[in-house]
């Protein structure tokens, strides 16, 4: 919603302030589809050159976060310490009950409580991956904790991709609307026989290029990558929470010590009230009982 209102205030203050100075939509409204056509055709065709299929579905599918914000609520960080918790209780209470659920967690009836994490194939790669670490009994935790630092920066790096994509664009577009203006320029010169009202036209007409490709890149194009990046890196939160949680266990602190970690480290727009996420907890205990 927010992002509609700013696309809207946008346009409402820069032609509704061209308006009231006294200016002209119809030589614009004139110009625009032919200088549409060669800057977003430009545009386009360079973001489909500098990327490959992959990356286009995902920087498409990414547009979105701009309108929805962010994947994970309040509510699913509390349910990923709930997650958590029972899995840590029962791999320590059963070593050999909690393979059943890593192995398989589509099958699990603990991950099976919790459907918007399930899936989150990332998120249950990461769970599952680190528990069965912790059932090898490695001897240095530290050593999971780098491969755990390593796969998120590497994951981190992949979700931001969608970002820096469009941020190139936005870079362009001021000098691919210099190219519409020049070829504009181009046209009125071969016109330069013609009276000064018809050559005021085809100027005007140019210039909608650079006002374009501009227009775009900072107030379209430019916020969009900004506003992409802010989403993707408050989604990373949801999986360093899950290193957070596993590496304590790694070290074998107390499970609630380790929710509770894993509680502090939460953003805190998100965080649950340590009495809220109590409550949960005794809600699992309770029906695992």
């Amino acid at each position: 919603m927010i992002g509609i209102i700013g696309i809207i205030t946008i346009f409402v203050m820069v032609f509704g302030g061209y308006l009231a100075a006294g200016g002209k939509m119809g030589i614009i409204l004139k110009s625009l589809p032919f200088e549409m056509t060669m800057i977003g055709g430009a545009a386009v065709g360079a973001f489909l050159i500098s990327n490959d299929g992959a990356a286009v579905k995902h920087t498409i599918k990414d547009i979105g976060k701009v309108f929805k914000g962010p994947k994970w609520k309040h509510s699913d960080y509390r349910d990923l310490l709930c997650l958590l918790f029972e899995l840590i209780r029962l791999a320590r209470q059963n070593p050999v009950a909690i393979e059943e659920h890593i192995e398989a967690p589509a099958d699990s009836s603990i991950f099976s409580k919790y459907p918007r994490i399930l899936t989150d194939k990332e998120a249950i790669a990461l769970i599952c991956d680190t528990m069965r670490s912790a059932s090898m009994n490695y001897d240095d935790p530290h050593q999971v904790e780098e491969v755990l630092e390593k796969r998120m920066d590497a994951n981190a790096h992949h979700a931001l991709h969608s970002s820096h994509a469009l941020q190139t664009i936005a870079d362009g577009l001021p000098a691919l609307g210099i190219v519409a203006a020049v070829l504009g320029v181009i046209k009125t010169m071969a016109s330069i026989d013609q009276p000064p009202e018809i050559l005021g036209k085809l100027i005007g007409g140019a210039l909608v290029g650079t006002f374009l490709g501009v227009f775009l890149a900072y107030g379209l194009v430019g916020p969009f990558a900004a506003k992409v990046k802010d989403v993707v890196e408050d989604e990373q939160h949801f999986y360093q929470l899950i290193r957070e949680v596993l590496v304590a266990n790694l070290h074998n602190h107390a499970t609630n010590i380790c929710i509770e970690v894993g509680r502090q480290n939460t953003p805190s727009h998100c965080r649950p009230s340590f009495s809220d996420l109590e409550e949960a907890l005794k809600a699992v205990k309770q029906e695992a009982a």
